[in-house]
């Protein structure tokens, strides 16, 4: 079976997670697909392959040398976006893309005007959707290349490495992936998620990530009567939102810049809910922004009365340059592998985040690297089929250097 046949078959499996559910994983179908995953790795021959209650899989490449070396780690997740159907996925190959519109299904056009990251991948085989649901490269391109690459190095054996484990998890796209994902039984040194976007992707800075939860406590009366007896709870969701400066918002920051953005409001006159997320790369700037928060609280509750507003404000996690600065060489080891299959790497910061960086706070230092897919979580999402293969090799380079790799 090549990357592309695998790769499709995934997509036949609707694995959307649940931002709402309290199961683990979030959606029963998730499961569906975990027990087809677990019955291929054991069809290809893989080792020590678990399926737990929670639907995380664990299996094993055996060493096929003599003398010890690291054990190193693979992880995708499985799961797709709440921000997108993923059933009924009818995924299409454009052969030997020209640059043109690409007609995805009557009225429905992914362009390079609108997207030009196509342009990126002139004379190269796209694989595209109907227009009507995300195609889910993000993540399953990223379990076809582990999966690919063990099988390679399966039927390679003049390429040395030692044992080589893969991981594949649900409920990464709820922020949910790493929370179940058993690093001890796992037993790395160090691992890679296969979770990055376009070519050459290497990631190991993301924000640091917090949630608050903003809740406004209000007086109801009747409005012909309501002079120094209402509290419109409406009003003063509108004045908390306006404290929180206009240009920190994803729509007005990019690189390195930290944001508050505003996910929704609930209101009415009674009370009002307003839900945050606070992102930022720098550790002590994150701080700042927390505490911000909380200081609006006050000068709120400071005119209108204690206990007006209130704020829960929780992290969610932190930025794993603090985890991969002290072990670099899972970095070095990356970059020689691009050089040597021919891949140029692009070092960027993660507007986000990722499992790998709640898994290096766990102990197990985690980078993420390119998996192919690009405009994840919609209709326009596409994925190469050469950057896909390219990606692969890279796995399969990583586990020949890491073979040969001294402390």
């Amino acid at each position: 079976m090549d990357i592309t046949e695998r790769f499709l078959n995934y997509t036949k499996f609707d694995t959307q997670s649940a931002e709402e559910s309290q199961s683990v994983p979030s959606t029963p179908k998730q499961l569906l697909f975990a027990e087809y995953l677990k019955k291929e790795l054991e069809r290809e021959g893989l080792s020590d392959v678990e399926l737990d209650d929670k639907g995380y899989i664990y299996a094993t490449l055996k060493s096929n040398m003599k003398t010890p070396v690291p054990t190193i780690g693979f992880i995708s997740h499985y799961d797709t976006s709440p921000d997108c159907s993923g059933a009924d996925i009818h995924p299409r190959i454009v052969r030997g893309y020209d640059g043109s519109d690409i007609l995805l299904s009557e009225g429905i056009v992914s362009s390079p005007k609108k997207f030009p990251e196509l342009l990126s991948h002139v004379g190269e085989d796209l694989i595209v959707t109907d227009g009507h649901t995300l195609l889910g490269a993000d993540d399953k391109a990223g379990i076809a290349e582990i999966v690919q690459a063990m099988c390679y190095l399966r039927d390679h054996k003049e390429i040395k490495h030692g044992d080589i484990r893969v991981g594949f998890n649900p409920d990464e796209e709820i922020g949910m992936g790493a929370h179940h994902f058993d690093v001890e039984k796992f037993g790395c040194e160090w691992a890679y998620t296969m979770d990055g976007g376009d070519l050459g992707d290497l990631e190991f800075e993301n924000f640091n990530a917090a949630s608050a939860k903003i809740v406004i406590k209000g007086v109801s009366v009747h409005p012909g009567y309501a002079k120094g007896k209402m509290v419109n709870a409406n009003r003063l969701a509108v004045e908390f939102a306006s404290m929180l400066p206009a240009d920190e918002t994803p729509e007005t920051t990019e690189g390195y810049q930290g944001f508050y953005h505003l996910l929704g409001i609930k209101s009415n006159i009674e009370q009002a809910t307003l839900s945050y997320i606070i992102r930022d790369h720098d550790r002590d700037r994150f701080e700042d922004r927390k505490d911000f928060i909380e200081d609006c609280v006050r000068r709120m509750n400071e005119k209108y009365g204690e206990g007006t507003v209130t704020a829960d404000v929780n992290d969610q996690y932190y930025n794993m340059k603090e985890k991969i600065d002290p072990n670099m060489h899972v970095i070095d080891l990356v970059l020689k592998a691009m050089q040597e299959c021919g891949v140029p790497p692009r070092v960027e910061p993660i507007r986000g985040g990722t499992d790998g960086a709640q898994l290096s706070f766990r102990g197990l230092p985690c980078p993420n690297i390119f998996a192919g897919g690009v405009n994840f979580h919609g209709p326009y999402e596409f994925v190469s089929i050469q950057v896909m293969e390219k990606a692969m090799q890279v796995v399969v380079k990583l586990c020949e250097l890491t073979a040969s790799y001294n402390e």
